[in-house]
């Protein structure tokens, strides 16, 4: 990411702490709303960017580690958007099932790493 890039992140935190900061409760809760009803479908949309960018990462050779560092994000989390794991724990395949059993394969670990 760009430095211009990283700073307009962090003003974009820096507003969303500010929205928590509100004095007057009525504004305060009128921009939570705002905030709220926008941020499902946001979410969605830049955690499609994200899971594309460690797609690419991965057909580009970097290692899952090197993904997780540059992306900034846990091994784990590389690894669950390789499988196409998203959702809750709860959602995920059952061990014992064919999909777990199909999902298993060389049980995460990356050659050479």
């Amino acid at each position: 990411m760009t430095r211009e890039l990283e700073e307009e992140a962090r003003r974009v935190l820096d507003a969303l702490d500010r929205v928590e900061e509100m004095e007057d409760p009525v504004a305060q809760a009128r921009a939570v709303a705002q905030l709220l009803k926008d941020q499902p479908g946001r979410n969605k949309r830049l955690k499609q960017l994200r899971d594309e960018t460690v797609q690419r990462l991965r057909g580009e050779g970097m290692s899952l580690r090197k993904i997780a560092a540059e992306v900034q994000v846990s091994l784990g989390t590389v690894q669950d958007i390789l499988r196409g794991h998203s959702g809750t724990w709860a959602s995920r395949p059952k061990k014992g099932t064919k999909d777990a059993a199909d999902d298993e394969g060389d049980g995460g670990a990356e050659p050479g790493a």
